[in-house]
């Protein structure tokens, strides 16, 4: 577990969860010190990550760049129950060319990204 000032981030052996806290606004600028960590963490092996929004907080889609970047990181799942959440997500599944989808619940998104992992 990586706790920061704006998100926990949680490691598996083949997946990461990320849950960013109420109100803040994650960007390359305010977490690029914390994907450095991460990226270091997760060394080479292949990955997805999941984004378990159980807060409410914005989201620089221009910045998906940057996690494109990363060569091992096979796709993004985001978890959202809210209308809203999903709205946004699915605008932000525009600026990221990797495998990137929406979910409700965290099972659906594991299975997901395991499915991905084995293509």
């Amino acid at each position: 577990v990586l706790e920061t000032e704006i998100l926990t981030v949680y490691f598996y052996p083949e997946f990461i969860v990320v849950e960013a806290f109420e109100g803040i606004n994650l960007s390359y600028k305010t977490g690029f010190t914390i994907l450095l960590k991460v990226i270091k963490l997760i060394g080479s092996k292949p990955c997805f990550l999941i984004s378990n929004r159980i807060n409410s907080y914005s989201v620089n889609p221009t910045d998906y760049k940057y996690l494109d970047m990363i060569p091992n990181l096979k796709g993004i799942g985001i978890v959202s129950t809210t209308e809203r959440g999903r709205s946004n997500a699915q605008l932000e599944a525009k600026f990221f060319k990797k495998p990137f989808k929406v979910f409700d619940d965290m099972k659906s998104a594991y299975f997901w990204g395991k499915e991905l992992l084995a293509n």
